[in-house]
Parts: C-alpha cells; structure tokens; sequence
C-alpha cells in the first residue's frame, strides 16, 4: 500500500509563503511599470537612455594629474536618443515584451516552487517542470533581450555615425549564459534524481 505523507505549514512556512509571494509581487509590478514607461517613452518620442557598443572608439578624458587627458579605449556607452530612429522603435518594444515576459515567468514559477516546497512537496514532475520552465525562459528570454538591446543600439549608431561604420550592433559576454545553463541543469538533475528517489521509497511503504 502506498502512502504520500502530507505536511501542514507552520506559521513561520506560512509566513515565508507570504514574503516570497508578496516579493514575487512586487518585482512583477516593478517590471510591468518600467516596461510601460519604456514602452509610451519610445513611441512618443522622449529622449530615451540606450547602451551602445562602439569599436576601436578612444577618447583623451581629463582624469590624470592635474586634470591632464589620458587616452581611453570606450568599449560600452550609453547614449541619449531623443528620439529613437524609427528603425529602433519596433525592436525597443519587442524587447520590452520579452523583458517583462521572462520576469514574470520566472517569479511566477519560482513563488509557485517555493509554495510547494514549504508544503513539503520538495521533488515530483511538478516541482521539475517549474524549475524547467524558470530555467529556460530565463536564459533563453534574457539573451533574446540582450540581442535585441545590441539590435537597438546599433540602429542608434547608424543614424549618428556614417552608415554605421566603426560599430558593431551587438557584443555578449557567453559566459553568465554558460553558468545559467550548468546550474539549471545540476538543479534539474538533482530534482530528478530527488523524485526518483521519493517514488521508490513511497513504493515501499
């Protein structure tokens, strides 16, 4: 006979289910706001911050002794765009979406994990599907978005400089992606292997 032992939240579980959700709240409703502003920000017009990444740029900045110039290589640049080329402003909103889809996918799915762990569900398909689904969405939503941002970017350039030489639209570090794809995949293996594990102990019971 197979038995699936049930646990009842004490009041300080409770409480971290409340702090975990409100927190999972709050950091929704944050994005959703930034988002909106972003968004009505590039379609009116507003000048508007955007990271850029020059090649080869150097500058003679008055940080020395004195205030003396001492040449620098500028390898990343925020430029004020105002307004976003018309080529920009489609791609700004794409990213935009994505941004606040991946964060609201990921706290979601991580207050959802969080419930269930303090119920005392700690492994099973739900738990791993959850951890799946934050996992992918938010490495794969998060370098959809840096893509875009660079495409941004680069568009900006081209309209300041001629035909956008010396600029590149887009240069990513791999390495937090990398890291991202290896802790995803020890959690989910160790989801997976926990679950296995507490089916075939339930089974003997």
């Amino acid at each position: 006979m197979n038995a699936t032992p049930t646990r009842r939240p004490s009041f300080a579980d409770r409480l971290g289910m409340v702090v975990f959700a409100v927190a999972g709240l709050g950091i929704v409703i944050t994005a959703a706001i930034a988002t909106v502003l972003r968004i009505s920000g590039a379609l009116r017009g507003t000048a508007l911050p955007v990271r850029v990444q020059p090649v080869g740029l150097e500058l003679d900045a008055p940080i020395g002794p004195g205030g003396t110039a001492v040449p620098m290589q500028i390898e990343s640049a925020t430029v004020i765009a105002s307004p976003l080329p018309q080529s920009a402003v489609g791609i700004e909103i794409l990213s935009q979406i994505v941004r606040f889809g991946t964060i609201t996918t990921v706290a979601v799915c991580l207050v959802l994990l969080t419930v269930r762990i303090f119920q005392g569900q700690i492994f099973g398909r739900a738990n791993t599907a959850l951890a799946t689904t934050a996992g992918l969405v938010g490495i794969t939503g998060s370098a959809t978005a840096v893509a875009l941002n660079g495409a941004v970017g680069g568009s900006v350039l081209h309209e300041l400089g001629p035909g956008g030489s010396g600029f590149i639209f887009l240069t990513a570090d791999p390495a937090p992606l990398v890291l991202g794809g290896f802790a995803l995949a020890v959690a989910l293996t160790a989801f997976t292997v926990g679950a296995k594990l507490q089916r075939d102990t339930e089974g003997l019971i």
